[in-house]
């Protein structure tokens, strides 16, 4: 069963009069709780698909079901590069966001929230502003506010790109360990190919102009994975020979 189905999904974009095709011919599902990794250069087209899947762009051809098609839509959750987070907010209120259309009773509603604070790691940081966070804190952040959604399936463009290699490493392994708890679907975009095939079942390798799908590599390897074991190693170079 699929958490998402993207069939024959093609994009365009105006320009100077005429269409400069962006994506085409997209083809693939995420299965339930699955990770899906898509790697690919700079403007083959990966963030604008995300842009398509959350519902940000309705300007395309194909089809994008989110859940199995026969139910109510799977609810979206979004993580973007910068954290987005409303800066005259706390931690807290930043979170509460995810609930204003919620008829949750007040303290079931703070019973969630802080659950939320507490499964990222920031029980003592929920009375903080964005400012007096540092970046990994303010991602994290970030997530808490996306997994409050209660999302089937989590959205994540280039999430801890801007944060330092180590910072990185500790994230992916809270990122897994909330996936661990919550078993969602996750759909994350990166230029980094380590973290891909660390995080991933599947990695969708991406081509430029028009943007569109090269290879699909499955990872077919145990959690928790040796980042620098003979066989990430090998599927790396398979990686890295399709992008360069």
């Amino acid at each position: 069963m699929s958490a998402l189905s993207i069939e024959h999904v093609s994009k365009a974009y105006a320009l100077d009069g005429a269409q400069r095709p962006v994506l085409k011919d997209i083809n693939f599902a995420v299965g339930q709780n699955e990770i899906l990794a898509i790697v690919g250069a700079s403007g083959c087209g990966k963030s604008t698909l995300l842009r398509l899947i959350v519902g940000l762009d309705g300007d395309y051809r194909g089809s994008i079901v989110r859940g199995d098609g026969d139910t109510v839509p799977a609810k979206i959750g979004m993580v973007f590069q910068d954290h987005r987070l409303y800066p005259w907010l706390t931690v807290e209120a930043n979170v509460d966001l995810a609930f204003d259309t919620s008829p949750l009773p007040a303290r079931e509603r703070r019973e969630k929230v802080q659950h939320y604070i507490d499964l990222v790691g920031l029980s003592d940081y929920s009375k903080a502003y964005p400012r007096q966070l540092s970046g990994g804190m303010a991602q994290r952040a970030a997530i808490a506010r996306a997994l409050a959604q209660e999302p089937g399936i989590l959205l994540m463009d280039e999430p801890f790109g801007a944060l330092d290699s180590i910072l990185r490493m500790r994230l992916q392994e809270e990122l897994l360990a909330i996936w661990e708890k919550n078993r969602l679907s996750i759909v994350i975009v990166t230029h980094d190919v380590e973290e891909a095939l660390y995080l991933a079942d599947r990695v969708i390798v991406m081509e430029p102009n028009p943007g569109r799908i090269r290879d699909v590599i499955p990872v077919d390897l145990p959690r928790p994975r040796n980042r620098s074991s003979m066989l990430l190693t090998q599927l790396k170079k398979r990686c890295l020979s399709m992008l360069v």
